[in-house]
């Protein structure tokens, strides 16, 4: 019983530490001068668009695997969650090479000076706050799902379905809103990549 304890108090303070340093890597990649010169990269300008099929094959996952669950089909529930969580932190490799290889690319900047003039903010109207709507609770929510997520998962694979199904109800639906705001902040943007 102690050595389950010892474990369990092992797996919550990964959860923690990883709960509090993807954030800080995304703030370091957005917001300090770090850049690993592979932007010139094929492969690298590829990522947003790999990104967004990423997002989009989770938001199915997710939606997959809540209708295995109603319909009690438990080992196909938890294998579409594994598989989503697997595309969640290939989604985070991916998108750290690529902020971490590029500068950022702004929203409406038509000639890709990396500066929104006072002509390209008149052309797109009030689409920038809907855009800027998007990508805020886009990002704010994907930091704050992550303990969430890693919670559920723990309580799912220790056997602790009550804290499980109390913590899904909340996640689940911020999860699905992440993903599918992903790919709409792609579609927004990828006009505007080089």
């Amino acid at each position: 019983m102690e050595q389950v304890l010892e474990s369990n108090k092992t797996y919550l303070l990964v959860i923690k530490i990883v709960s509090v340093a993807i954030p800080v890597v995304v703030a370091v990649l957005l917001f300090a001068p770090f850049n690993l010169s592979l932007g010139d990269q094929a492969w690298v300008r590829s990522l947003p668009t790999a990104n967004a099929f990423i997002n989009s094959a989770t938001a199915i996952l997710l939606l997959t695997a809540l209708v295995a669950i109603k319909k009690k089909k438990i080992k196909l529930h938890r294998n579409l969650m594994l598989s989503a969580l697997i595309l969640g932190t290939l989604f985070l490799v991916s998108y750290v090479i690529y902020h971490a290889s590029t500068t950022s690319t702004v929203f409406g900047d038509l000639n890709h000076d990396g500066v929104l003039s006072d002509v390209e903010k008149q052309e797109l109207g009030g689409m920038r706050g809907v855009y800027l709507f998007i990508l805020l609770s886009h990002i704010g929510l994907s930091i704050v799902v992550v303990p969430f997520v890693l919670l559920a998962f723990y309580f799912a694979l220790t056997n602790q379905i009550q804290k499980h199904q109390k913590i899904v109800k909340y996640t689940f639906p911020v999860w699905l809103y992440v993903s599918v705001t992903g790919v709409l902040v792609y579609l927004m943007i990828s006009p505007y990549y080089l």
